[in-house]
């Protein structure tokens, strides 16, 4: 999945949250963070700390890789 928008990573860290089989709660309490934080990322919410967010990414086994266009 690409992805290009903070709804888009909301989006795909939503998808394997659940194919996880992981409560919003569940996540948050893994990642230290608030319930809140979590619902916010996954709707896309543009003032989500990136260091939290991949700090979920990192708890979820998600790769991020970051490539130059036309490379």
């Amino acid at each position: 999945m690409r992805i290009r928008t903070t709804e888009d990573l909301g989006r795909m860290l939503r998808e394997e949250r659940k194919r996880q089989g992981y409560t919003q709660a569940e996540l948050a309490e893994a990642a230290g963070v608030g319930v809140t934080y979590v619902i916010n990322i996954e709707h896309g919410k543009q003032t989500a700390e990136i260091g939290k967010a991949l700090h979920l990414v990192e708890l979820l086994s998600i790769d991020l890789v970051a490539e130059r266009r036309g490379a």
